[in-house]
C-alpha cells in the first residue's frame, strides 16, 4: 500500500522550533513514501518572530507543498474552507505530527480527517500513552518531543533519531555561500554564535545578563569572533549585549539579526564552535546542524522535552516548585527559575564546550 500511495498529508502546527524537532519524523515519512507527493497542513504564523514551516523546509525535499489555516478556527465557514482544502487534494494517507492536546481532541481530529476522505491515518494520538512524553528510566529523564513524534509513527519504520542525517536540512550551496558572505567581517577566527531573543517574556534571561556574559566570554576567549543572530526586532538588544564583548576587548562582531533567512542562519551556525541562546528556534537550528549548544531554559516546560537533541549540548535548567507552568508571562514568581541562573554558571558551560 505504501508504494501505491500518491498523496500524503502531514499535519504539523507550530513555528521554527516545532518544525525542527519534527525533522527525524519528516525524514522517516519521506523514506516511507518516496514516490508520493507530500504536503504539510500547518498554521499561519501567529507571531512576527515565528517563521512559517516553509521557511525551514524549502529545498529539503521533505515536503512538496503546504496547506494552511488559522489556528483556533472553529466557525462553520472556516471549518468548511479547511475541509474543502483537504478534500479537493484527496490525500491517501494522513501522518499526524500534532502536539499533545488531549485524547478527546485527537478523536475529533481523526473524525475530521476521515470526513475529508482520508482512509489511512497514522500517528493520531488517540491513546494517553501517545500523548505523553514517556519517562525514560535509562536516562532518568522525560522523552524528547522529537522522540515522541517518531514513536507515534513507528509503523513506518526506524526514524534513526540519533543519526545526524535524520536532522539534515539539506542546506544548498547558495545558502552556505550567503552565510559565508555575511561572516566575512569575522575573518577566519573561530566563531561563537549567540541569539539573545525569544518570543515570550518568561524565557527572557535579561539584557544585563547577556551583556555581562558576553564580556566574560570575550575575556576568556580573546581570539574568537562573535556572530549575533535573530529577528530584525532583536538587533538592538543584540547590540546592547555585544557592548559587553567589545568593552572586554573581544574579537570582531557581526550582527546578523534580520540579515539572514532561517536556513541561512543555520548555515552560519554550522560555522560556529558553540551556540549560546535561550530555549528558542535558533537554538534548535544550531542543534540541527550539529553545533554544540549552551541553552538557557526557563522551567515553564518539563525538563528535556524541548531540550536540543543530542549529547553534545549543555542545558541550564533550574527546576523550581512551579516548573511546568507553561506561562508565557511570569509575574508572580518573577521568572525565578530563569533569573536564578547566573552568568558564572553559563560561562562554566561555555568552558565545558570550548575547553
Amino acid at each position: 500500500m505504501t508504494s501505491s500511495t500518491k498523496r500524503v498529508l502531514i499535519y504539523r502546527l507550530g513555528s521554527l522550533g516545532d518544525t525542527l524537532v519534527a525533522l527525524p519524523a519528516l525524514h522517516l515519512i519521506a523514506r516511507a513514501f518516496p514516490q508520493a507527493e507530500r504536503r504539510m497542513l500547518t498554521n499561519f504564523p501567529v507571531n512576527v518572530k515565528a517563521p512559517p514551516a516553509a521557511a525551514i523546509l524549502e529545498n529539503t525535499g521533505l515536503v512538496h507543498g503546504f496547506l494552511r489555516y488559522t489556528v483556533g478556527a472553529r466557525g462553520p465557514r472556516e471549518l468548511l474552507s479547511l475541509w474543502w482544502q483537504v478534500f479537493r487534494w484527496r490525500p491517501d494517507v494522513l501522518v499526524y505530527l500534532g502536539s499533545s492536546r488531549g485524547v478527546a481532541s485527537a478523536h475529533r481530529d481523526a473524525a475530521f480527517f476521515r470526513a475529508c476522505g482520508i482512509r489511512r491515518l497514522i500517528g493520531v494520538p488517540v491513546f494517553e500513552d501517545m500523548q505523553q512524553n514517556r519517562w525514560e528510566a535509562a536516562d532518568g529523564a522525560l522523552e524528547p518531543e522529537g522522540a515522541r513524534l517518531v514513536r507515534n509513527i513507528g509503523e513506518l519504520g526506524d526514524a534513526r533519531i540519533d543519526d545526524p542525517e535524520s536532522w539534515d536540512l539539506h542546506l544548498t550551496d547558495s545558502e552556505m555561500a550567503r552565510a559565508d558572505e555575511a561572516l566575512k567581517p569575522v575573518e577566519e577566527r573561530p566563531l561563537i554564535a549567540v541569539s539573545v531573543g525569544t518570543k515570550v517574556q518568561s524565557k527572557d534571561w535579561g539584557r544585563e545578563n547577556w551583556r555581562a556574559l558576553l564580556g566574560r566570554v570575550a575575556g576568556a576567549y580573546p581570539g574568537y569572533a562573535l556572530a549575533l543572530c535573530g529577528a530584525p526586532e532583536e538587533s538592538e538588544a543584540s547590540e546592547f549585549a555585544a557592548e559587553g564583548w567589545r568593552q572586554a576587548g573581544g574579537g570582531p562582531v557581526v550582527n546578523l539579526c534580520g540579515q539572514l533567512t532561517p536556513r541561512q542562519s543555520a548555515a552560519a551556525f554550522a560555522r560556529a564552535r558553540v551556540f549560546i541562546g535561550h530555549d528558542s528556534g535558533p537554538m534548535h537550528l544550531a542543534a540541527a546542524v550539529q553545533t554544540p549548544c549552551v541553552a538557557i531554559f526557563a522551567a515553564r516546560n518539563k525538563p528535556r522535552v524541548w531540550f536540543p537533541y543530542g549529547r553534545q549540548h549543555r542545558v541550564i535548567y533550574h527546576q523550581t516548585e512551579c516548573w511546568g507552568c507553561g506561562l508565557e508571562t511570569c509575574v508572580v514568581e518573577r521568572k525565578r527559575c530563569l533569573t536564578s541562573i547566573t552568568v558564572e554558571e553559563v560561562l562554566g558551560e561555555v568552558r565545558a564546550v570550548l575547553g
